[in-house]
C-alpha cells in the first residue's frame, strides 16, 4: 500500500485528527513530525512531507489511521454482528456466501477470504474505497488476488496451502520468503568477502547478531532445511576467506580448525561461529484440515 511519505504534515494530522481526539498526543504526533532529520555532518534538516522512515512514528500514524479499515472490515464479525459467531459464519458458508478475516501489520495486510474470486475482487474494491478518504490506495504492484494453493508473501514468510510429502492431505505451511534469504546472504556476502580487512571476531560477533535475530524470527516456521543451507552457505563463506587471507592450503586449514576431538571450529577472541542449524524450529500448530477451493488451480481441480 502507498504509505504518506507523500503527503504534507498538515494532511498527515488531518488523518490522525479524524481518529485521536486527545490533544496531547496530537501535540506529540506533531512535534515527531517537525523534528526533522539527522543529516550525516550531525546537522538537523526539517521536513515538511512524510515521516523519516524507519522511525517509531510511521508505524503509529498508520495503525491509527488503519483502525478504520479493520473496524470496517470486521464489523460483521463484532459482538452482536450478522457473522459473530462459528455457527453464524457456517451457516452463511452454506448458503454460499462468502466470509473473511483481516490480518494486518502496520500498513501490510492480507485479507484471507472464504468464497468466490468475485467475491474476493468485490472485497478489495471495498477496502481500496474505505482507503481513499485517508489519503491511501492500494499499491498495484502489490495487491494480488491469489488462491492459498497458489501461495502468497506476508511480512517476509510464504504462506502456502499444499499436499503433505508422501501423503493425499493438504496443510497450510508457513515457509521463509525466497526475498528474505537473498537478502540475507547478501549481508553475509558483505561481511565475509575475500578481502575484507575486519578482523575475524568482529565478523564473528556481527554474523552472529545478524544470524541469530534472523533465525529467531522464522523458527517458527517450516525452516529447517533453509536454516541448514544457509548455515552451511556461511561457514564456506569463512573458509575461504580464511584461506584467502591467510594463504593457507587445505591442510593448513585443517590444522587451524580442527579440534583435538575432531571437531571443526571457527573463533576468535572468544567468540565461535553461530551455527544456524543448530537453532531450535518449532512450528506453530495447524488448526483446521483443508482449505476450501472456490478456484482452484489445474494442479488441485
Amino acid at each position: 500500500m502507498d504509505s504518506f511519505d507523500s503527503l504534507s504534515h498538515t494532511a498527515v494530522m488531518d488523518r490522525v485528527r479524524l481518529r485521536v481526539k486527545d490533544k496531547r498526543v496530537l501535540a506529540l504526533v506533531k512535534a515527531f513530525l517537525k523534528a526533522g532529520i539527522l543529516t550525516e555532518p550531525g546537522a538537523v534538516q526539517g521536513t515538511m512531507t512524510g515521516t523519516p522512515q524507519g522511525g517509531i512514528l510511521s508505524p503509529l500514524i498508520f495503525n491509527v489511521a488503519m483502525s478504520v479499515l479493520d473496524e470496517h472490515v470486521m464489523e460483521p464479525w463484532k459482538p452482536g454482528g450478522p457473522m459473530s459467531t462459528s455457527g453464524k459464519r457456517a451457516y452463511r458458508r452454506s448458503k454460499g456466501a462468502p466470509t473473511w478475516r483481516i490480518v494486518r501489520y502496520a500498513d501490510d495486510f492480507v485479507v484471507l477470504v472464504h468464497g468466490s474470486r468475485e467475491d474476493t475482487e468485490a472485497l478489495r474494491e471495498d477496502v481500496a474505497a474505505v482507503l481513499a478518504p485517508l489519503g491511501l490506495r492500494l499499491s498495484p504492484s502489490k495487491t494480488r488476488v491469489v488462491h492459498m494453493g497458489d501461495g502468497f508473501e506476508f511480512l517476509d514468510f510464504r504462506i502456502r496451502w499444499k499436499r503433505k510429502r508422501g501423503t493425499n492431505k493438504w496443510y497450510v505451511y508457513t515457509f521463509v520468503a525466497p526475498s528474505s534469504v537473498r537478502a540475507l546472504k547478501a549481508k553475509i556476502r558483505a561481511l565475509t568477502h575475500r578481502t575484507s580487512q575486519w578482523e575475524l571476531r568482529s565478523v564473528l560477533v556481527k554474523l552472529r547478531q545478524l544470524m541469530r535475530g534472523w533465525a529467531y524470527y522464522f523458527r517458527h516456521a517450516v525452516a529447517k532445511w533453509t536454516f541448514s543451507k544457509l548455515d552451511t552457505f556461511t561457514w564456506w563463506r569463512l573458509v575461504h576467506m580464511l584461506r584467502a587471507r591467510h594463504r593457507w592450503n587445505w591442510g593448513q586449514l585443517r590444522r587451524h580448525l580442527k579440534t583435538a576431538s575432531g571437531r571443526w571450529v571457527i573463533a576468535a577472541g572468544g567468540v565461535e561461529y553461530f551455527r544456524l542449524q543448530g537453532v531450535t524450529v518449532s512450528r506453530y500448530s495447524y488448526r483446521g484440515a483443508k482449505i476450501p477451493s472456490p478456484w482452484p488451480s489445474p494442479n488441485h481441480a
